[in-house]
C-alpha cells in the first residue's frame, strides 16, 4: 500500500454533522474501520502475498470446515468466480485441497492442509499475542454491544423487507 493512501486512511474523519442520521453515521464509521482493519492486518502479518482475502479463506475453512466455492461466495456476497481465484492462488500454495463433493460432482469441497491450519492458527497467535498487549480502550461489553448491532444491521440488509423496500423503487 502506498504512503499516500496509508496517510489518506489514517486521517481523523471528522465529527458527524448534527443533520447526519445515526444510520449514516454507523455506515461512514464502518467503512473507515473496515479499511484501517485491512490496513491492520498488513501490518501485522507482514504478508504482501496474503492478501486480506486469501487471510479470510483460510480463516473461514478453519472455522467452519470444508466448504464448496459457491458456498464461500454466498456466505460473503461476492461471485463465486471471485472466490475460486483465492482459492486456486490458495490451492496452489498448499494451504487448501479439494475434495470429492458426494452431492455435487462438479463442485468439490475445499479444506485447509496441515500448511493451511498451522499458517491460521499462526495468524491467531500472532494477532492475540499484538492485540493482548494493546487497550483499544473500549471495554469488552461495548464491543460485543457493538458487534451486535452490526449484526442487527446486516441482517436487516439480508431479509426479505429490505429486497421489498428494494423493488418499491423500480
Amino acid at each position: 500500500m502506498t504512503e499516500e493512501k496509508k496517510t489518506a486512511l489514517t486521517r481523523k474523519a471528522k465529527a458527524p454533522e448534527p443533520a447526519d442520521s445515526a444510520f449514516n453515521v454507523l455506515i461512514n464509521e464502518t467503512s473507515l474501520l473496515f479499511h484501517r482493519l485491512k490496513i491492520v492486518a498488513d501490518e501485522v502479518h507482514q504478508q504482501g502475498e496474503m492478501s486480506g482475502g486469501l487471510r479470510s479463506i483460510l480463516r473461514n475453512l478453519d472455522k467452519h470446515g470444508e466448504q464448496t466455492v459457491p458456498q464461500m461466495a454466498r456466505d460473503r456476497s461476492v461471485s463465486r468466480q471471485h472466490v475460486q481465484t483465492l482459492i486456486n492462488q490458495l490451492a496452489e500454495a498448499g494451504y487448501v485441497e479439494f475434495i470429492e463433493n458426494p452431492a455435487h460432482k462438479r463442485s468439490a469441497f475445499a479444506r485447509l492442509t496441515p500448511l493451511g491450519k498451522k499458517t491460521v492458527d499462526r495468524m491467531n497467535r500472532r494477532e492475540h499475542k499484538l492485540l493482548s498487549k494493546s487497550g483499544v480502550g473500549v471495554p469488552d461489553r461495548k464491543m460485543h454491544e457493538a458487534a451486535e448491532t452490526l449484526r442487527a444491521v446486516r441482517a436487516f440488509f439480508e431479509n426479505k423487507e429490505w429486497q421489498r423496500l428494494l423493488k418499491s423503487l423500480k
